[in-house]
């Protein structure tokens, strides 16, 4: 139990803000680009409760940290939040700014996966001083990177409704996105079978690799892979 504990307490941080932040990244640039519906509905913020869905930012991360806690394997976890709603109608040009608003996101994930590499900067240099800080802080940024890489190339999947679909459709004519976007109501499923199949772990996890071996060269961290 003291290890469940523990896990959760590493990841619950990083987790929370790497879900909230990408969405609320979306409704910022979205604001700049002239639709301010998410200002108005108050999700331009890093409070967590503002973005909080109950199934994907709380039962779903602590159901897979639980099941990697109790199995060998190592700890895993996605999920996401309430997106964020952007009416295009509000936009200067609704198919360009789109996928502006939607890379957002994603780059919301490396510049916070970015932050949490510094962390573990930090926490290398409080070791033999304050153990009590630097262990738990190294933990948190191995935690941080791997939540933050994993969603950013997730997301930019070249499926809607994911995040790199809708960059995809911004760059299609418009006939041609229309008809690419008619695949969001299936794109859950989709995933889905990528995932049982194991099509999903083997598109994602050499993208992964390599934005983390990057990060560990750029910032000369320790390898903990």
């Amino acid at each position: 139990m003291d290890g469940i504990l523990q896990i959760i307490a590493i990841w619950a941080l990083p987790v929370l803000f790497a879900i909230t932040l990408h969405e609320a990244s979306h409704g910022l640039v979205a604001k700049q680009l002239g639709d301010p519906t998410a200002k108005m509905l108050g999700r331009l913020t890093a409070n967590p409760l503002k973005h909080i869905d109950p199934v994907g930012t709380v039962l779903v991360p602590i159901g897979l940290l639980l099941f990697t806690a109790l199995t060998p394997a190592p700890p895993f976890v996605f999920g996401w939040a309430k997106p964020v709603p952007v009416n295009t109608n509000n936009l200067r040009n609704p198919q360009r700014d789109m996928a502006i608003v939607a890379v957002a996101g994603p780059t919301a994930n490396l510049l916070m996966a970015i932050f949490w590499a510094l962390m573990i900067k930090l926490s290398v240099l409080l070791q033999g001083t304050v153990d009590w800080v630097a262990t738990p802080l190294f933990y948190m940024g191995i935690a941080g990177i791997t939540i933050n890489i994993l969603l950013m190339v997730l997301n930019m999947l070249p499926l809607p409704p994911l995040d790199g679909g809708r960059v995809v459709a911004g760059f299609l004519p418009p006939r041609v996105a229309a008809r690419y976007e008619r695949l969001e109501p299936y794109g859950l499923v989709i995933i889905l079978i990528l995932l049982f199949t194991g099509i999903l772990g083997a598109i994602l996890f050499p993208v992964y690799g390599f934005f983390v071996d990057l990060l560990q060269t750029v910032f000369a961290l320790p390898s903990w892979r």
